[in-house]
């Protein structure tokens, strides 16, 4: 009994299993269900806009339409947050944002695997948006950098204090940023897979949580796409202190 209540958990779904073993100097690098569905979103990704682009009509088709649309999306969000200066990094936060979104469609597909929905690969990603920016900032202001730590008209018996909790803030960056594609991502996951379960076990009279499962779906989508705007968004705005000090 217990055998089948686990095998019926909702959170079997995000379970890693490894496809190859390998290892490295102690360390598993095995190729997992994981790695495998994020090699399928870059694949898709790649597969999608070469082939709209292919032709490069000055009447664009639908597909054309579809990859200028998300190539302008993301170009005004880059332009809109962080100005002119932004333009070098528009192509990491493209493809930031176009992974996130696949991996995040990707997962919705039955018997699939949604990478976003584990804390170690949003971590990874919030990592290097967190390293790179500091880098750069770290490059064009040099020691001015650490001015972002003290706002500038601050009494200084209060600058201590502030030091440390504009520090906190900013170390405090990957976290924020990875736990909430994360946690998006694996509660819509886990519902969906809940009142699915509801439906098949009451078969016939399943309606209404077919309806709720229909519901959820369609707001996964949604939610699918406000995840990896808001993680490529927070990553502008990231980059436009890094090459400015906002405070």
């Amino acid at each position: 009994m217990a055998v089948a209540q686990a095998a019926e958990s909702p959170l079997e779904q995000f379970e890693i299993i490894r496809l190859v073993e390998m290892d490295l100097g102690g360390v598993d690098v095995s190729f997992t269900n994981s790695s495998l569905w994020m090699v399928i979103a870059v694949a898709v990704v790649t597969f999608l806009l070469t082939f709209a682009m292919r032709k490069r009509a000055m009447v664009p088709g639908r597909a054309q339409s579809i990859a200028e649309l998300s190539y302008e999306f993301v170009a005004s969000m880059v332009r809109d947050n962080v100005g002119s200066g932004g333009r070098r990094y528009f192509p990491f936060i493209f493809t930031l944002f176009m992974f996130i979104l696949f991996s995040n469609l990707l997962g919705l597909v039955p018997f699939s695997f949604t990478p976003t929905s584990h804390i170690i690969v949003t971590f990874a990603m919030a990592i290097v948006v967190f390293i790179g920016v500091t880098v750069i900032a770290l490059v064009k202001h040099k020691h001015r950098f650490f001015t972002l730590f003290l706002p500038q008209g601050i009494p200084v018996a209060l600058a201590p204090m502030l030091i440390v909790i504009e520090l906190i803030s900013y170390l405090a960056r990957p976290i924020t940023l990875s736990l909430r594609l994360f946690a998006n991502m694996m509660a819509g996951h886990t519902l969906l897979k809940v009142f699915g379960g509801f439906v098949v076990a009451l078969g016939i009279l399943g309606f209404a949580p077919l309806a709720v499962t229909v519901a959820l779906f369609a707001l996964e989508i949604i939610v699918a796409f406000l995840q990896a705007y808001v993680f490529a968004v927070l990553s502008a705005l990231y980059l436009n202190d890094a090459l400015h000090l906002h405070h």
